[in-house]
């Protein structure tokens, strides 16, 4: 048996900080179980990423670096992840619960004819030395404890920014594994990639989120949410509420909820947005919540720390300027 495994995720052959966070927690579950921790990194000319990896808890990298996975595509990583698995056998295999991840961890549970548990919140390692997981249901409202009794090997994608990262630094012994994927079998290519002219931080990784909803009113509006993430620091960017985004007014990318990205920021400022139960499940664990709307009933201030009543179009950019002077602008 090969440990425990984790796979941490790279863009651009940059970690992403759900890779940490899941090493981090299978150091834990590691040294509990007494058992060796596994980062599975694929990518190419990706390996002065190891150093990284061990950093933060990695005994052992094994590493897939090929041409053929510089960029993702699910069939080719799916294929790879899964003969690495059959070869070793670890025991558990983490993944983020993010757009990837929740896009490959499926399809290699399916591959291996394993157990998933999805979206989870806490884990530990039982009596019987099995995965015990806490994940939410019913869009948050309920939290369950599973275990994957007959597992092999026992798979679990876990929500962002809920997991403290903690620097242990381990040997990160290099293992190069031999990368064969048949190109022919792979149905889908990668013809180009477009990125946002100034993007922000993605929403997952935000710190600070200032999100808009039906009250907004329109597209236009959405700079007064740009401009007060602006003033609150590089590590806010600006989401929205699923009624913004089916009204064309944001990309589905910047969706919030139980259909959009689940995000657990320290600092999330809901603007025009109701509070209906399917955006508070993707924004429910943020440290604090502020709520700005002019209806003193709305859902949303019965989740939120602080909440102001009134018009957002008068508070947002009096917040802004009161931040600015603040930042010495």
């Amino acid at each position: 048996m090969a440990g425990i495994w984790v796979f941490p995720e790279q863009r651009g052959a940059e970690l992403k900080k759900v890779g940490f966070e899941i090493l981090s927690m299978g150091r834990k579950l590691a040294d509990k179980a007494g058992e060796e921790l596994g980062a599975l990194l694929l990518g190419s000319d990706v390996e002065m990423l190891a150093p990284d990896l061990a950093k933060y808890g990695a005994d052992r990298v094994y590493l897939a670096d090929s041409a053929d996975l510089k960029d993702f595509l699910t069939e080719s990583y799916t294929s790879v992840i899964c003969d690495a698995v059959i070869a070793n056998e670890p025991s558990i295999l983490l993944f983020g619960a993010t757009t990837l991840g929740k896009d490959l961890a499926p399809r290699v549970a399916a591959r291996l004819g394993t157990s998933l548990a999805t979206d989870c919140t806490e884990l530990d390692i039982n009596d019987a030395g099995l995965l015990a997981i806490k994940r939410p249901i019913f869009a948050g409202k309920l939290f369950v404890n599973v275990v994957l009794e007959n597992a092999k090997p026992q798979i679990a994608s876990v929500r962002p920014n809920v997991i403290p990262v903690q620097e242990n630094p381990k040997t990160g012994e290099v293992v190069k594994l031999e990368v064969r994927i048949e190109l022919s079998q792979v149905r889908t290519k990668l013809l180009e990639i477009k990125k946002e002219a100034g993007a922000r931080v993605d929403l997952t990784e935000a710190k600070i989120i200032v999100s808009g909803g039906r009250g907004m009113k329109g597209p236009e509006n959405f700079s007064i949410l740009e401009d007060l993430a602006a003033a609150l620091g590089p590590e806010a960017t600006v989401g929205a509420s699923r009624s913004a985004v089916d009204a064309g007014w944001r990309p589905h990318s910047d969706q919030v909820g139980q259909t959009g990205k689940t995000v657990t920021p320290d600092l999330y400022v809901a603007c025009g947005i109701s509070g209906a139960i399917q955006h508070l499940a993707g924004m429910s664990s943020s440290k604090y919540i502020v709520a700005i709307n002019k209806d003193p009933d709305a859902p949303i201030f019965k989740r939120a720390d602080y909440g102001i009543v009134g018009d957002l179009f008068k508070i947002v950019p009096l917040l802004t300027e009161e931040l600015r002077k603040a930042g010495g602008e």
